[in-house]
């Protein structure tokens, strides 16, 4: 028989593997579904994982970004210990700043450490002031009840945006006035009036720390001019590209001032995300190899099924190439099949948790209140490529196995 003949033949047993018109159907058939079950399943967590750890990251960093700002100018000679020395920028530099590419808006602020005293309860805490300029997006998109402050040019207000961790430790609600002690040479003392309550679910980092205020009280107390403040926070465009922003803004404010990125004011957060990153990559590899050896192990198991088969094939002039592309087609068409279906399915459960947050978080401890969900067409593609690359290195074993088989040892038995 020539070669036209035996590759007809091949072909029409190709289809007839992928249809299971094979004599050994009924074996194979549980084997086939557990294969893909398991490639279905691995694709599933892989993409749930990747979308899972891209949402914690974004939801974080935007977090603290809305907090603390992408880029915070300030003294150099400042230390930890939110007791600023005062900067000044000229009008023109602040103009400067602003028009630069990829800056979306720039604040003044000061921080200054006190002591709020609510009945016979004290609890130490940091006066963050802002100006009627600053950012409102963040915090009106965290109030739990009340408003922000409004904040009053001519003097100062004396209405605060506390959390909602020290309104339940401190007993208080909006409305309720209460103390607060600035410990300095002269010590003095404000009565001030809760305005607001928020909540970032950034826990001991912040919320257990920051009462925000308008500016002017903490000038009034450090007896700073109206012209000063304690540094500019400066908010970006979240596609700008952040090494060469940092550049810009660097020439720009000049050696005489401190420039960090919230990055650099909150590692330990960020890093937290880091190590996020790289259990991501652990678990897609080791899923990868899970899905990869049931692929090879159903790979091997239609060999063996079909040994005999493979015997008459090469008997009639099928060479092992050609051979081995039936068996090579077969699991690509069912590594196929399980990575569609794994997709459907992480897509699925994707949209279900993102439209209503029913798996939830300890806030606490995860710094969000329910699993975060967000879509990424670079992981998304990526992933699916090291799955399918993995199974198609995978289904060049089976063309070694079938290599090795001799006709006339598996023909010599019926």
């Amino acid at each position: 028989m020539n070669s036209t003949s035996g590759r007809s033949i091949v072909r029409l047993y190709a289809w007839r593997l992928l249809r299971g018109d094979s004599s050994g159907n009924q074996t194979l058939k549980p084997v086939v579904c557990i294969a893909t079950t398991g490639i279905v399943l691995g694709v599933a967590a892989m993409l749930l994982s990747t979308m899972v750890v891209t949402g914690f990251r974004d939801e974080i960093t935007s977090k603290v970004t809305g907090f603390v700002a992408n880029y915070r100018i300030s003294s150099l000679t400042n230390s930890d210990s939110f007791e600023e020395q005062p900067i000044t920028i000229s009008r023109e530099k602040l103009d400067e700043i602003r028009s630069t590419p990829g800056i979306r808006h720039v604040q003044e602020f000061s921080h200054k450490a006190a002591l709020l005293k609510a009945g016979d309860d004290i609890n130490g805490i940091v006066m963050k002031g802002y100006n009627r300029d600053h950012d409102k997006s963040f915090f009106k998109s965290r109030l739990k009840s009340g408003r922000l402050p409004e904040y009053n040019d001519s003097s100062y207000s004396k209405e605060v945006l506390v959390s909602e961790y020290i309104a339940k430790k401190m007993d208080l609600k909006t409305g309720d006035e209460f103390l607060v002690f600035f410990i300095q040479n002269d010590r003095k003392v404000r009565k001030v009036k809760v305005c607001g309550i928020y909540n970032s679910g950034l826990g001991e980092e912040f919320d257990q720390l920051y009462v925000f205020c308008d500016i002017g009280l903490i000038r009034r107390i450090n007896g700073w001019k109206d012209t000063q403040c304690g540094g500019f926070e400066i908010y970006t465009d979240l596609d700008d590209d952040k090494e060469a922003l940092y550049g810009r803004l660097y020439e720009t404010i000049g050696m005489d001032l401190d420039l960090k990125s919230s990055r650099d004011l909150h590692p330990q957060m960020f890093q937290w995300l880091e190590l996020q990153n790289i259990n991501v990559v652990v678990i897609i590899g080791l899923i990868s190899l899970v899905a990869g050896i049931t692929l090879l192990a159903l790979l091997l198991i239609l060999v063996m099924e079909h040994t005999r088969s493979i015997g008459v094939l090469k008997t009639i002039g099928a060479r092992d190439n050609t051979i081995g592309s039936v068996f090579a087609t077969v699991g690509f068409f069912i590594l196929l099949r399980g990575i569609l279906i794994g997709n459907l399915i992480a897509l699925m459960i994707a949209g279900i948790q993102h439209q209503t947050g029913l798996i939830p978080l300890d806030e606490e401890s995860y710094y969000l209140s329910q699993v975060p969900i967000q879509f990424s067409w670079v992981s998304w593609a990526l992933t699916n490529c090291v799955v399918l690359l993995i199974g198609l290195l995978l289904m060049k074993t089976s063309t070694r196995i079938i290599a090795s088989i001799r006709p006339v040892r598996v023909l010599r038995f019926d």
